[in-house]
């Protein structure tokens, strides 16, 4: 066998793996264009509990924008968050990539005042609602983490964090951000 018919046969069983109809070349539809709907500029409020998992009712709010930019023809993203309030000032970015096998997204997410990766949320999108779920330290503690995306229009959106220490039975709301598209120019 030829190192030509060895990569076709590759590449013949990767598309097969897709689920790609080899007759025609179409792939079925996936969730690589789920985010589409956030590309563009972002007015943003936020509301964070400053002390999640103490039992503490106290949170802080914070305005700014939010930027999300395609990467990979959609299949990837980039989102940078700059806010303000009075408990000071947050950047972030997200970066989104897609799982064309496992038809899943990560939502990796950083600070300006961390500077690294943190541990990746992993999800999609059923039904207009995004859930993205992981495992973190929170305190020194396990706590599962479940990031969702909602309310989503046109011009608006609904994010959410929640920490469970009771392994999903129930959930403790920690972030909350309301997006508001701004109107491009003409």
């Amino acid at each position: 066998m030829t190192y030509r018919v060895f990569l076709g046969y590759r590449v013949l069983a990767a598309a097969l793996a897709l689920g790609v109809n080899v007759a025609t070349g179409v792939e079925p539809a996936g969730g690589e264009h789920d985010f589409d709907f956030e590309f563009g500029t972002w007015k943003t409020h936020i509301a964070r509990l400053v002390h999640p998992l103490s039992g503490s009712t106290t949170w802080v709010e914070y305005d700014g924008t939010s930027v999300v930019r395609p990467v990979w023809a959609g299949r990837a993203n980039l989102l940078e968050l700059e806010v303000s309030g009075a408990a000071g000032h947050i950047e972030a970015l997200s970066l989104r990539l897609y799982d064309p096998v496992a038809r899943q997204w990560s939502i990796n997410f950083s600070n300006s005042s961390v500077g690294t990766l943190g541990q990746p949320t992993i999800g999609g999108f059923k039904d207009g609602r995004g859930e993205f779920y992981d495992q973190e330290s929170f305190n020194g503690r396990a706590v599962l983490v479940r990031f969702v995306i909602s309310e989503i229009k046109p011009d608006s959106c609904h994010f959410e964090q929640s920490f469970s220490t009771d392994g999903g039975r129930t959930w403790e709301v920690n972030w909350i951000a309301t997006d508001t598209r701004v109107p491009t120019a003409p």
